[in-house]
This record gives C-alpha cells, structure tokens and sequence, in this order.
C-alpha cells in the first residue's frame, strides 16, 4: 500500500487556485474545512430507478436515460427527496487530479445522523467514493433517503472529500494506527435514540428547527443491554473520548462488515482537532441499523475502528476553531434538531 498524507486546508486552497478544484459557483467561505472539502448539490436531481456504476470509458451523463432515468426534478425552489427513492445530483464541484494526487468522498456527520444513504460516482468509475490520481471531471452524488424525507436546495451539503497526496516508500496496513471504538450503554442512563417510522419532512437548512420528538424516541438500557430490531435505525455513542491531534486526521471503518445481525452506517471522516484540547476528547456518534435478526448489544462492546492517518502538514484551522455542532459532542443528534428535552443528548 503507497504511503499517503491528507491535504490540509491551506493545500486544499492552492488547488483551488491551481484549478485542481473547480466549481460552478464560488466556493463558500466555511466550504473547506480543516482536512476536507463539503461538497454541493447543483440545480437538478434525476430520480433513478436503480443505483448503477457507469464503467470504465463511459461517462455518467451518458447513462442518465429511460429506463434508468424516471424523471427529472428542479431543486432551484427546493425539492423533497422522499424515503426509499434512489436520486442522482450532479454536484457543483469537479476535479483535475495531477498523478500524485486522489480523492476519496464520505457522507457528511449530519447527513448519517438522518439515515440517508449517499455516495459520489465518476465518469469511468467502477467504484463508489474514489477517484484515482489522473481524474478529470465532474462528480455526481447517490442519495438515498433511508428513514426520513428531505428537502434539499441547491448548495446544499450532504458530502465531504478529501485529497490524498500520494508518494513515498509503500507503507503495509498493519503499520497505520488503529484504534477500537465500543458503546457506550450508561445503565440507568440515555442508551440512545431510535427514528420513529413515517415522521415529518426534514429541511436541510432548518438547523435546531425540528423538535427531536417528533423524529426519535429516546432509548434506555435493561441490564446493560439493548436489543436491535430489524431494520431499524439508531443512533448511538462511543464509550471511548476521541481526540485527533492536529497532525493526524481519521475515518470510521467497521471492524466486522461481514456481521448479519447489524450494520453501522458511518459518516465516518474526522478531521484534525476532533476532541483536541476538550480536555476529556469527545465521543462518536455511531450510526446503527439492525438487520434480519434481533441483535443484543451491550455496553462496551466492540463496534467500529478508527483508522488514522498523517495529514501533509497541519491544517490552519483546526476543527472547531471556527465553530462546530459536533466539538466536545456526547450522544448527539445531528444539527438539524433542537436539543432533546434537558440537554440529556450531551450528557
């Protein structure tokens, strides 16, 4: 495996300057973050049929057709992606990758947080979120609405994508730092949330305007324990405080994605500064989905690993230098909802 960096924020400006990033609209001021880059829906979404993978040689565009192809919506008034429907946006970013240089993308916190499913694809790509050093062109983004309807507008960020600088002597996997995360189960206290089925529409850009009772039903543990129903989805916490130091950043990985009882859904990035000078860190917030049998989980508990990596240099800012819904978090909800009744999501 090539020894990789991430590039930090100061780098990931040069290439935007150097056109290595280019975008249809200017990019917002708070677009780049300390080890990423948000990225934005365009105008249109096409409502798909089937998710797909356009194939080496092929580009995405030339695929967006009957049959594949239901109908197009406009998203410029804002439009309501509904659950259990597959839609393709084309994002307002696109790439000019030099040989040195890869991109990998990840659902953003907020957008794991509400159980939608997304994935960037590539002209040529066989393969979801990667595009290889070399890439020239646009990108598009898989949504998928798992548990509550969205409305979304242009602009909007449900993505992330980091740039990896390539070089060096090959490095084996098992050198890189890895550390286990397990669950939290407090035994009188909050274990958790489960989403309610068929709950009302969430807009993207109502931050704190949805009362959380409307959408979870809060979840307390018996004997340490807590059963996952089928299909289901949750939202839990690590047990373990995370920090990220400023020359490392993180991804989420599974650490058994071959399990049937149950299937962490991870935005799984974590950028440097995560936790970094809160004393205590901060904990991860695990995005779970039972699958075809009840499953017993309990406290402290295995669940995830996080897999860190070298950053090119250290970012200028780091995370939550400038504000941020997630620093110091404890089991939290995503932004879009106001605090659970007595502040107990931060406990």
């Amino acid at each position: 495996m090539a020894r990789t960096s991430i590039l930090p924020d100061h780098r990931l400006r040069g290439c935007l300057a150097a056109g290595v990033i280019a975008a249809d609209e200017a990019l917002d001021a708070d677009q780049i973050q300390p080890a990423s880059l948000d990225l934005r829906l365009g105008r249109r979404a096409f409502r798909l049929r089937a998710s797909f993978l356009p194939g080496r040689g092929v580009r995405v565009e030339d695929c967006l057709k009957p049959p594949l192809v239901m109908h197009q919506i406009d998203l410029g008034p804002g439009a309501v992606l509904e659950t259990g429907c597959i839609y393709l946006v084309p994002l307002m970013e696109r790439l000019a990758l030099p040989a040195d240089l890869a991109a990998r993308s990840n659902p953003k916190s907020s957008t794991g947080r509400i159980d939608v499913f997304t994935r960037v694809i590539s002209d040529g790509a066989f393969a979801f979120d990667g595009m290889a050093p070399g890439y020239r062109g646009g990108l598009w983004l898989e949504i998928c609405p798992r548990t509550f309807s969205i409305l979304v507008r242009p602009g909007d960020r449900l993505a992330q994508l980091r740039l990896r600088q390539l070089g060096g002597k090959d490095q084996p996997a098992s050198a890189r730092r890895t550390r286990d995360v397990s669950l939290s189960l407090a035994p009188d206290g909050l274990a958790g949330f489960r989403a309610k089925r068929h709950a009302g529409l969430l807009d993207l850009r109502a931050l704190g305007g949805h009362d959380p009772r409307d959408y979870w039903e809060a979840l307390r543990p018996r004997n340490g324990q807590l059963v996952l129903d089928p299909g289901e989805f949750y939202i839990l916490a690590s047990k373990e405080a995370i920090c990220i130091a400023p020359e490392e950043a993180a991804e989420m990985a599974p650490i058994a994605p071959d399990i049937g009882e149950f299937r962490a859904h991870y935005a799984g990035f974590f950028d440097p500064g995560f936790g970094h000078g809160e004393g205590a860190g901060a904990r991860a917030v695990l995005e779970v989905r039972g699958r075809d049998v009840p499953f017993v989980l309990e406290g402290g508990q295995t669940v995830a690993k996080l897999l860190f990596e070298p950053m090119d240099s250290a970012p200028q800012a780091l995370y939550g230098a400038t504000g941020s819904n997630y620093q110091g978090q404890g089991l939290k909800l995503s932004k879009l909802f106001a605090p659970w009744p007595g502040s107990v999501e931060q406990d």
